[in-house]
């Protein structure tokens, strides 16, 4: 038995052994090739879609010609590579080092675009998605943050070529962040937390009053108001309410 469990161990090594060789050799190295040869190898891999090797081929022209003729939009095809993984983390990171180190590129206002993009993708939820449920309590964190980057975006270069697409998108990421915020103050509700619920609606009215969740914010506001004994304010709400929503 103890030479069958020695037999068996042994074998279970030579297989964990082989498996972390296959591993490790399985990414292939980057040639040294010249920087132009590796830039057309990574562009080629970028337009196929194979943007976990395009990575690697940028990593390396990173690392080998830091201030080569093709160092900054190296930087900028990784932020690309790693957005389209969904790795946010190194996306970031590489986004903020290239903010920091070219302030002035012409290029920037594409850096501070992929900024707000790689926050609104990760705020993404997969399961909602898939299952297209509607997960407004959720965390967001990551939204408010895409928000703030386009935000910045217009403000720092209006005529962007990028502008267009970012305002559209800070609609969606506003209605997101109301429904948030709409939840919450919903919530107080069902726990009868009436000034708190009063006070999450009020934030929903005043930092959102072009998006959906306008009506039910101030008919919490009213409700509460109402619970809480505060006839002036709730008659305040009820009459915002009627102005704005005069069919009910």
């Amino acid at each position: 038995m103890a030479k069958q469990r020695s037999l068996w161990l042994t074998l279970t090594l030579t297989l964990a052994l082989a498996a972390t060789g296959c591993s490790s050799t399985k990414k292939d190295e980057v040639p040294d090739e010249a920087p132009e040869v590796l830039y057309q190898d990574a562009q080629a891999r970028l337009q196929a879609g194979n943007f976990i090797r395009a990575a690697e081929l940028l990593e390396a022209m990173d690392a080998r010609y830091p201030f080569g003729p093709y160092s900054n939009q190296v930087q900028l095809d990784l932020i690309y590579a790693y957005y389209k993984q969904d790795d946010a983390v190194r996306a970031l990171a590489n986004i903020d080092r290239f903010i920091r180190l070219n302030p002035n590129h012409p290029s920037i206002d594409y850096a501070r675009y992929m900024r707000g993009l790689t926050n609104m993708s990760a705020d993404y939820n997969f399961f909602q998605n898939l299952f297209n449920v509607d997960r407004a309590d959720r965390d967001p964190g990551y939204a408010r943050q895409a928000f703030a980057d386009f935000r910045q975006l217009l403000r720092q270069h209006p005529d962007s070529v990028y502008a267009a697409d970012t305002k559209a998108r800070m609609i969606s990421l506003k209605n997101r962040l109301a429904r948030h915020d709409l939840a919450v103050a919903e919530y107080y509700v069902k726990r009868k937390a009436w000034l708190a619920a009063a006070n999450r609606a009020k934030f929903v009215v005043e930092s959102y009053p072009d998006t959906e969740q306008l009506k039910p914010a101030l008919q919490i506001m009213q409700q509460a108001y109402d619970e809480l004994g505060l006839t002036g304010m709730a008659s305040n709400a009820r009459a915002v309410l009627k102005a704005n929503y005069p069919a009910g």
